[in-house]
């Protein structure tokens, strides 16, 4: 509940402050007069004026019921963004070396001439198909384009598949159709549980494709099912969603580095 403004200021001599009727108009606010009892010396009316407007400005940093309440708003997104900090930094802590190895592995694939397909669901989805723009076009270097193939992006096939076969099986059912052995299959994830992405994961073993799993939480039951998988120790999604996006950031890194016009000899 809003205090009401009344206190007394001490600037030579002490003026005691009516109270401000409680508003929710700022219009009305600010046609509100703010009486000072009349001093035993009277002072100059610029230096009321002053009094006035110094109390004025206090009052409405304070009470301004038309101004958000910024502390509640700032907790929220300081909190967020130490979560956010806390996750890339257990990446830098922990995963490092399992980054590098898929890396090495989706570099190897693409120089031997094979490709990456990608799938995922909702905001896994779209991070397969940012992942395959990046590979397809390029990330920071001018290079030549790769083959990656997001199977996410098809809606007639998507839909076909879907109402032929179930979900379980729209990706499946692509990776049987798209991949090869020597491939290498992305799997997203967050929860680490889509069926539609442990089905992908399957069908992609039999056909002797190396399968990466991105996943968040435990990552299980989809990290069993890969050769490699990168898993976010924790079970909130939005969280979830930023560290694998930097992990996609840092595989077309070292795409552009090794498989760019510099690579080392």
């Amino acid at each position: 509940m809003r205090s009401s403004f009344s206190e007394t200021r001490k600037l030579g001599h002490h003026f005691a402050w009516e109270s401000f009727s409680s508003t929710k108009n700022c219009a009305n606010f600010q046609s509100q007069s703010i009486k000072a009892t009349r001093p035993t010396q009277p002072k100059p009316a610029e230096f009321r004026s002053v009094i006035r407007i110094l109390a004025y400005q206090n009052f409405k940093v304070e009470n301004n019921p038309c101004e958000p309440e910024n502390s509640s708003t700032t907790t929220l997104l300081t909190r967020s963004l130490q979560q956010h900090l806390a996750v890339i930094q257990s990446l830098l802590d922990s995963k490092l070396a399992e980054i590098e190895q898929a890396g090495t592995l989706i570099c190897e694939a693409l120089d031997s001439g094979h490709k990456i397909l990608l799938c995922g669901n909702g905001g896994s989805a779209a991070d397969a198909q940012h992942i395959a723009a990046e590979l397809v076009g390029r990330y920071e270097q001018q290079r030549r384009a790769f083959p990656a193939i997001a199977l996410t992006t098809d809606t007639s096939a998507l839909t076909a598949l879907s109402n032929d076969f179930g979900y379980e099986e729209v990706f499946a059912r692509q990776v049987q159709a798209l991949g090869g052995a020597g491939d290498v299959l992305i799997a997203i994830s967050t929860s680490g549980k889509s069926p539609s992405i442990i089905k992908a994961a399957e069908q992609a073993r039999a056909i002797g494709c190396k399968i990466i799993g991105l996943a968040g939480g435990s990552g299980d039951p989809l990290a069993s099912h890969c050769d490699l998988s990168i898993v976010v120790p924790m079970d909130r999604t939005s969280r979830v969603q930023e560290a694998l996006i930097t992990i996609g950031h840092l595989w077309c890194e070292m795409v552009d580095n090794f498989l760019g016009p510099g690579r080392p000899g």
